[in-house]
């Protein structure tokens, strides 16, 4: 009989659970939603250069400088101060590749080849990893689909895939390491590996499934020399370490900052949507709502979801608004739309009660 409860609770769970995410897939559009975001936003679109090279550049300082700091010192206390310093700083700037992706480069000339050439290469994450795969995780009609290369539905999958997804990133530095020093040279000997590279090794994605198809145009133009540096760079860090010019120690720590930042950025991302889509299309207040915001007054979210991305569903509904803006979209919005509205239902208080509330998702599975 208790067998018997069991299974029948079990059962009832899944329904709720179906039933859950249908009534998610059906939200129809909240068109006074969308119609205020777009109005009440129109002179935010512009990016301010000044914030963008100022907080790029001087985030990157404090990141090498950390690093370094946690490389030469002979004080374990003070090397691992600067490795956290290292990481934080690091990680805000290695954030800049979303801002990559959507912002009107005319409008920030040079600023795509900085990055890369600051951020990019050295961290062996070039942008073209980022760029003609995230816009499509923003397309209407992929979201949360088999399709969308960013989207698992993680709250309908079984409980040991949360820790799963987040070692994975932890390795994200030897995988990328042994993808520019070993699989891209070889590739431009075989076209058979080649094609695995590019459709399968070459894209920021979570979702297992998806295939990459080859760039074209300027995109294939920059996907080869950022692939050439991050090679050359990659080949180079093997050398120093194998001659014993670069310190094993030292390649560790790097190793470990670099480890840190992945791991870092993936507990972010498991708390940047709900994840309760099981593949269906879903309107765009649905793909809203499924998505998370953590506006202030919660302030730790400057540090885990920094440039922008603590309003990561405002950001669904106003991809053209750059980071800066982001939080003043928020304000104006906020005050427009009563209480009742769907905008006030992706707010949430902290990173711990989203985790939480995932893992509940997983643990009824």
């Amino acid at each position: 009989m208790v067998d018997l409860t069991f299974h029948m609770g079990g059962l009832a769970r899944a329904a709720d659970d179906r039933a859950v995410a249908a009534r998610a897939r059906a939200v129809a559009d909240d068109k006074a939603m969308l119609r205020a975001a777009a109005d009440l936003t129109r002179d935010l679109n512009t990016p301010d250069s000044r914030i963008y090279w100022a907080d790029l550049i001087g985030s990157a300082v404090l990141g090498y400088l950390a690093l370094a700091l946690a490389m030469l010192s002979s004080t374990a206390g003070v090397a691992v101060v600067g490795g956290m310093i290292a990481v934080l700083a690091l990680y805000r700037a290695g954030s800049f590749i979303h801002e990559i992706t959507h912002i009107k480069h005319s409008q920030l000339p040079g600023f795509r080849r900085a990055w890369n050439l600051l951020i990019g290469v050295p961290l062996l994450v070039p942008s073209f990893l980022y760029e003609g795969v995230h816009n499509l995780h923003h397309a209407k009609t992929r979201y949360g689909t088999a399709e969308d290369p960013e989207y698992l539905p993680l709250a309908s999958m079984k409980p040991w895939t949360l820790p799963l997804f987040l070692v994975t990133s932890a390795l994200a530095p030897l995988a990328l390491l042994i993808r520019f020093a070993v699989l891209a040279p070889l590739s431009m000997l075989s076209t058979g590996l080649r094609q695995v590279v590019v459709s399968r090794f070459s894209g920021l994605q979570i979702n297992p499934h998806f295939r990459r198809r080859p760039a074209e145009g300027e995109l294939k133009r920059r996907w080869a020399w950022q692939e050439a540096a991050c090679s050359v760079w990659a080949m180079t860090l093997v050398g120093l370490v194998a001659t014993g010019t670069l310190p094993l120690r030292d390649f560790g720590i790097f190793l470990v900052v670099v480890a840190a930042v992945m791991f870092l950025n993936q507990v972010r991302t498991l708390v940047a949507h709900l994840w309760e889509n099981e593949g269906e299309q879903m309107s765009v207040t649905a793909q809203y709502l499924d998505s998370v915001n953590v506006p202030p007054p919660a302030t730790l979210p400057v540090l885990w979801a920094p440039v922008g991305l603590r309003y990561h569903a405002l950001h669904h509904l106003l991809p053209g608004v750059p980071y800066h803006n982001l939080g003043e979209a928020h304000r104006r919005i906020s005050a427009a739309l009563g209480s009742g509205s769907a905008f006030h239902e992706t707010n949430h208080r902290a990173l711990l009660p989203l985790v939480g509330r995932l893992a509940s998702s997983t643990l009824r599975r």
